[in-house]
């Protein structure tokens, strides 16, 4: 993994109460293989991680506001979990409309444990095949998804998978799928 997203820059969407594996591990095997990440999120400064969704993990420092990116900027986007993150996500018009935005041109979107909830507020889930963490597989369904219990599912320009136990092949996939994508943006 050397260096298939070499000029690739890849979005990377978490509010606070982000599960800290879930950002850390997917952002630095993208960065391994040789892409640009940017942490967007709802506010400045830091956020503040968890470990299993309980106790405090430390803050990641955010590069850019959701409110002021735009889609054509980046190559793929990155969803991590935890549960709080993406309550927050999908409460926010500016979050939900960059993932719609997003999804509605093509490029890649991995999400992983209960980040596609941001999907689903956005509406594009109806009728594709995912995976998720347990707890929010009715979610999915009752907004018109397939819903699988495999560690990693593709559907198109969306991957999901279950849970921080799956990050290895989530990880992977995320790098082969965000390294297919079109053309990287100009920087």
């Amino acid at each position: 993994m050397a260096e298939e997203l070499r000029g690739k820059r890849i979005a990377i969407l978490a509010a606070d109460g982000v599960e800290r594996v879930e950002l850390e591990q997917p952002r630095q095997a993208l960065q391994d293989a040789g892409a640009a990440t940017v942490l967007l999120s709802l506010h400045d400064g830091e956020i503040q991680a968890r470990d299993h969704d309980l106790d405090a993990a430390g803050t990641f420092t955010v590069d850019a506001l959701i409110a002021s990116a735009s889609v054509e900027d980046y190559d793929a986007l990155l969803l991590p979990g935890g549960t709080v993150n993406p309550d927050q996500l999908r409460a926010d018009p500016d979050a939900v409309g960059f993932v719609r935005g997003f999804a509605a041109t093509g490029k890649p979107i991995a999400a992983i444990c209960h980040g596609p909830w941001t999907l689903i507020e956005a509406g594009v889930v109806e009728g594709r095949t995912l995976t998720s963490f347990p707890s929010i597989r009715t979610d999915l369904r009752n907004a018109g998804a397939r819903v699988v219990d495999e560690e990693v599912v593709r559907d198109g320009n969306l991957l999901t998978s279950r849970s921080p136990d799956d990050l290895p092949a989530f990880c992977d996939a995320a790098v082969e799928l965000f390294g297919h994508s079109t053309q990287p943006v100009s920087s």
